[in-house]
């Protein structure tokens, strides 16, 4: 008495196999079933340009970011040397690699 095919869902693809137990060998093979990625093109399309002025927004505040670094930093350097000069006896910070 032949035995019925088994069914086997792949655990990579999620797909639906049919295969005969004296032979192994597949009888069939279904897909499973996915979703549209786009379900309306126009909604895909305004999304995209969504994307695009957010991403030029971020690179806009970056930009502005940068040019402003190099004056950030300058005050921060001249506040530090302000404090040094004021005591002159305070001892620098010691690292870490220092320490031993």
């Amino acid at each position: 008495m032949p035995k019925p095919p088994l069914e086997v869902s792949c655990p990579c693809c999620e797909a639906l196999l049919k295969v005969d137990p004296a032979t192994g060998a597949v009888l069939t093979y279904k897909e499973k079933e996915r979703p549209r990625p786009i379900e309306d093109l126009k909604t895909a399309v305004n999304r995209l340009k969504q994307e695009e002025v957010e991403r030029n927004e971020k690179f806009q505040r970056s930009m502005e970011a940068e040019r402003n670094k190099k004056d950030i930093l300058n005050k921060r350097f001249d506040e530090l040397f302000k404090q040094a000069k004021e005591d002159p006896d305070m001892e620098p910070r010691r690292k870490e690699i220092d320490w031993d």
